[in-house]
């Protein structure tokens, strides 16, 4: 092993987790390597080039707040984003700050393992060549790892298709968004499923939709950003920050403390459109705080939602379809869509109910049901992703002994502040099962994650210590900490990746994987940690 290919960290992955991660340790005198399975920086807003990506926080707090720089020299468009214009954000960064000279790409990591005498981590990309490094930092996203479904035949299809996650992109035809003259099905009705159906149901000749669950979803309320406020949101973007830094999830839109059922029935209806009309995630972190823990007032906001969607659906029985009859109104992420339910109105657009006639296989010509066979041109996948443990559990990681990660967590993931696991020294996980950047608006938590893991490896090297990791006590009292949080909310009574489900993977654990704390109580808990030694932690 030559100094060429040590290094004093190793970073798996170069999204906006992984990208600050390579700075700040840079800025810090360390040597650091990313390793990046894609061609570019990114990470989510690298690979989903699908039609209608975009994001659900508003721009201007979705962007980094550590660079003032950044900040001026950067202008949002919209107040939610598309992807191609995050996508240029991100590698505006990386010119900015030079940061893909410590980035290998088309570098995916198969095997990492703990060498205990040595405490390094030893890395093994898919081509055979290693690395190795004191520290080893997990960036690698929590819906990274996308699934397809278990039909019969999928392989057989004659025409095109593909995963959201893996949209092909081209010059013309399906590939640039123009869909004219073909019939597209698309599998799947999540956040995504939304988004794509959008987009298609404009220029499709027939669009097919193939609905197992449909969710609860809310309007974008989306819009260009002028220049009085883009420069209103430069002036004050350090209180944006710190506005969204003390909510719950770390948007801008902080929960009325008061209860639903404490109001009178029209102050609550006044509350809900309001918030039903304006930008963004307000009708889900905006509204009466125990929407998400008192099973009446969520029914209150159910039944609203429900109303909404039977007013914006022509066919009755086509809404009933659309309206979840098995979880109430955010007990799980609520895809943010703009017009959607109307695309149901359209003559182009069918909505094939599976749970009444389940999809049998797929042959070359399309789909066939259990009542009949519809014909495709292009089959989209949106189903979903391994969520928050699925791309670690792709990488053989091996701690100490030879303990694989994955066995540990065969029946759902232990941690300590979602950061480490016992008998995994020096491995940090970013935005991590049990992390308060998992319930967040991802970079506002990103932020605190990555500051702290650069804070402690810098104690570590000053103090001239070698090694860390959780005691078994620390991480059984967080992990049952983290269940207790949960079980005072609605989020177990919905099956959702927030529950680690996903139907193509049914022997997963049904297990709570987030924090449901909020962003602001993570923090607190992670900086006393740190100012009492790092309490919990064992380092030699």
């Amino acid at each position: 092993m030559t100094s060429s290919n040590t290094y004093d960290a190793i970073v798996m992955g170069a999204g906006i987790a992984g990208m600050y991660q390579l700075y700040t340790l840079r800025q810090q005198g360390f040597k650091v390597k990313v390793f990046e399975t894609g061609d570019g920086v990114g990470g989510t807003w690298h690979w989903n080039n699908y039609p209608g990506c975009r994001f659900d926080s508003e721009s201007y707090t979705y962007a980094y707040s550590w660079s003032e720089e950044i900040i001026k020299d950067w202008t949002w468009t919209e107040r939610f984003a598309p992807q191609p214009e995050t996508k240029r954000y991100l590698n505006f960064v990386a010119d900015k700050f030079d940061l893909r000279k410590d980035i290998q790409f088309n570098a995916r990591v198969a095997k990492a393992s703990y060498d205990e005498a040595a405490t390094e981590w030893e890395v093994e990309l898919d081509d055979g060549s290693t690395a190795r490094a004191k520290f080893l930092v997990s960036a690698t996203g929590p819906l990274s790892a996308f699934t397809l479904p278990g039909i019969p035949g999928r392989d057989t299809f004659a025409g095109e298709s593909c995963h959201t996650a893996r949209w092909p992109l081209g010059d013309s035809g399906w590939k640039a968004n123009d869909f004219s003259g073909l019939k597209v099905g698309v599998i799947g009705t999540g956040a995504t499923g939304v988004q794509v159906i959008q987009e298609i149901a404009k220029t499709a000749a027939e669009l097919t939709v193939f609905q197992l669950a449909p969710n609860w979803c809310a309007p974008l309320n989306n819009g260009p950003i002028d220049a009085e406020e883009t420069a209103h949101n430069k002036a004050n973007a350090q209180a944006i920050f710190e506005q969204c830094n003390a909510t719950f999830g770390g948007f801008l839109h902080a929960f009325d403390e008061r209860s639903a059922l404490d109001v009178s029935e029209e102050e609550r209806e006044a509350l809900f459109e309001k918030l039903y009309a304006e930008p963004g995630f307000g009708i889900w972190l905006g509204n009466f705080s125990d929407i998400m823990t008192s099973p009446e007032a969520n029914d209150i906001i159910t039944k609203f939602i429900a109303k909404k969607i039977r007013q914006r659906v022509t066919d009755p029985a086509v809404a009933e379809l659309l309206i979840p009859k098995d979880h109430g109104f955010g007990t799980r992420r609520v895809p943010m869509e703009t017009k959607y339910f109307e695309c149901y109105n359209q003559d182009n657009v069918h909505l094939i109910d599976l749970n009444k006639t389940p999809i049998e296989e797929i042959v070359p010509a399309g789909i066939k049901c259990s009542d009949k066979q519809y014909d495709v041109d292009v089959l989209i996948y949106a189903t979903g992703f391994d969520a928050v443990t699925g791309a670690l559990r792709r990488i053989d990681i091996a701690g100490i002994g030879g303990e694989k990660l994955v066995d540990k967590w065969a029946d759902g993931p232990s941690t300590y502040l979602g950061m480490q696991t016992t008998g995994f020294p020096n491995l940090f996980t970013l935005v991590g099962p049990h992390n308060g950047a998992t319930f967040c608006n991802i970079p506002r938590c990103i932020e605190q994650n990555v500051e702290w893991v650069s804070d402690l490896v810098t104690h570590m090297r000053d103090k001239d210590l070698n090694e860390i990791q959780p005691t078994q006590k620390a991480e059984d009292d967080w992990t049952v900490h983290v269940d207790e949080l949960a079980q005072m909310t609605l989020f177990p009574t919905a099956d959702s990746w927030f529950m680690g489900v996903n139907v193509n993977d049914p022997t997963k654990k049904r297990m709570f994987m987030l924090y449901a704390g909020g962003a602001p109580r993570y923090k607190e808990k992670c900086d006393d940690v740190a100012s009492k030694d790092y309490e919990g932690f064992v380092l030699k």
